[in-house]
């Protein structure tokens, strides 16, 4: 929501501060200074932290801050970040939320480049990112998904294996025959007790499962615990991004080595849109134009 200004008053002190006349005191208008007028800017999900807490201040946990505001929920969207050429307003919408979201999952993984790491709904929202930038990081990456449409998706994307759910018995067996001894690490973007469920058969001995799905059944479980125990599994959760993640994501798709697939409409599409994502038939991420 966009509140409009209808009268300002401003005083000497905020010329003062426009024009940086205490500049020489030490007193200037933070951050002003790396905009320009006609600069594009993006609205990031976490809009302003506080700064001082702990989770602030490790260098690391910002995401958790305890007085955090958020974009269009708690906070207007004015915590801009800067757009880089090469990359367009409507892409840049979407990396600074599902994208820098399957980013950071993936760096959260651990995967090594030449390891192996799997994505179950790879073809999806957050999956057909998830493929690009783990196929940039240099990891070898096992899509599944079902159907043929979604296999060609994914291998155009670097996918090196694909899995196809729905002529696949047995996904960890297929898995295991692509790698000899499991994956190294697996992404559950899925928001479904399936995807939690089997994951850990996916995974040898040490890997790493990156919760990022967000299931609204409280019973939802990692799988076997006896399995998670035995193989010495690491279950991690991943949230967004930082500033600096963001600014990182942005640049990949700058350099080219990552692309979104679109599907655009208008604002008053928003419903259409969220039933196609209910029923997993959105093709890559929606963007609604809300200006004139």
């Amino acid at each position: 929501m966009e509140v409009v200004k209808e009268r300002v008053c401003p005083c000497a002190s905020d010329k003062s501060l426009l024009h940086d006349e205490w500049s020489s005191f030490g007193v200037v208008r933070s951050r002003d200074h790396l905009w320009k007028v006609e600069d594009r800017a993006g609205i990031k999900w976490v809009a302003s932290t506080c700064g001082i807490c702990q989770m602030c201040t490790n260098g690391k946990d910002e995401l958790h801050c305890p007085k955090q505001a958020n974009s269009g929920f708690t906070a207007a969207g004015t915590y801009a970040t800067h757009i880089l050429e090469g990359v367009k307003d409507e892409e840049a919408g979407r990396i600074m939320c599902g994208d820098v979201t399957a980013y950071v999952a993936c760096k959260r993984s651990v995967v090594r480049p030449g390891q192996w790491i799997v994505l179950p709904g790879a073809g999806g929202s957050l999956g057909h990112f998830a493929v690009q930038y783990a196929k940039a990081m240099g990891m070898r990456v096992i899509a599944v998904d079902g159907g043929a449409e979604k296999e060609k998706l994914c291998r155009s994307l670097g996918a090196e294996e694909f899995i196809d759910f729905t002529t696949c018995k047995d996904i960890a067996t297929e898995a295991m025959r692509i790698t000899t001894w499991e994956s190294h690490g697996v992404l559950v973007t899925a928001a479904s007790k399936e995807g939690y469920a089997t994951t850990p058969m996916l995974l040898r001995p040490g890997g790493t499962m990156v919760a990022v799905g967000l299931p609204n059944d409280p019973t939802v479980m990692t799988g076997l615990p006896i399995v998670v125990c035995l193989r010495k599994l690491n279950i991690v959760g991943s949230v967004v991004g930082t500033l600096k993640d963001v600014e990182e994501a942005l640049d990949f798709t700058a350099r080219g080595l990552v692309y979104l697939i679109l599907t655009k409409g208008i604002l008053k599409d928003v419903d259409k849109f969220c039933q196609l994502m209910i029923a997993e038939k959105l093709a890559g991420m929606a963007v609604l134009k809300v200006s004139a």
